[in-house]
């Protein structure tokens, strides 16, 4: 059984309404600017960004913003340990500076390097069942809380949007790659799991007999639309666990390495 008692009270989280989320009609603008999570213009970030050749807004835009992203994707998976952080409005310089980071926390970087090279972000947000979360907690299930708070990153490419799990090509392309789909136990994340197997929110991916894991739909509890930032979705929805719980289990979490038991 999953925990309501460490998530934050007081929050409806239902998909619709505001001027940040859609559930279908409208669409979140997105948008390139710096925010308190996605701190871009951070010097740290920003000689960081140059560091691996990402260019910044106002210089010369890369000639292929996705492969751009790939790179960053790709330098963010190996510089950025995974670890289980229960923080999500960490700037991205803190968890550039630390080198390591939640699933949530390294989307955000990728998100930075997007807004920095001229490219908008929005996320979608997604509370996700608890127990998805089970095979990594097996003897801590009853601290597991009920309800996770998901922003899925999109980028603003070609006049749409890709969300992150497209990244790497289309979703039916992806899940027919070898190595099965992603099963939410072990070293690899949601954000290492992108770049090799399709992540389906949805279910409209033709997922292989062998390869059922890429279709995660059933375990969405409620979709809560499109932000113009994660900050805005934290804002309005709160993050996964409540301040106290938090406080107390990011010493601990925030350095235990994703896939540790």
């Amino acid at each position: 059984m999953t925990s309501s008692l460490l998530t934050p009270r007081g929050r409806v989280r239902s998909g619709g309404g505001g001027t940040a989320a859609d559930s279908g009609g409208g669409a979140a603008a997105g948008s390139t600017e710096p925010t308190a999570i996605l701190d871009w213009r951070h010097p740290s970030v920003s000689a960081l960004l140059r560091e691996i050749s990402v260019p910044l807004d106002g210089e010369s835009p890369a000639a292929d913003p996705v492969a751009t992203l790939r790179r960053a994707h790709r330098w963010i998976a190996g510089a950025v340990r995974p670890v289980y952080s229960v923080q999500d409005e960490r700037p991205v310089s803190d968890v550039l500076r630390r080198r390591r980071g939640s699933c949530s926390q390294r989307l955000a970087v990728l998100e930075s390097f997007a807004r920095a090279s001229g490219v908008a972000t929005r996320v979608r947000g997604l509370v996700v069942d608890g127990r998805y979360w089970y095979p990594r907690f097996p003897t801590l299930r009853r601290l597991v809380p009920d309800q996770v708070v998901l922003a899925w990153p999109e980028f603003a490419l070609d006049s749409a949007w890709l969300p992150v799990s497209e990244l790497f090509g289309g979703l039916d392309e992806l899940s027919a790659r070898p190595g099965g789909g992603f099963t939410n136990s072990g070293a690899e994340t949601l954000f290492d799991a992108v770049s090799r197997t399709a992540i389906d929110w949805d279910g409209t991916t033709a997922c292989p007999a062998d390869s059922a894991s890429c279709d995660l739909s059933a375990h969405v509890l409620t979709d809560l639309g499109h932000f113009d930032s994660r900050d805005e979705l934290f804002a309005r929805h709160g993050q996964t666990l409540c301040w106290t719980a938090r406080l107390v289990a990011e010493p601990v979490l925030g350095r235990r390495s994703a896939g540790a038991r």
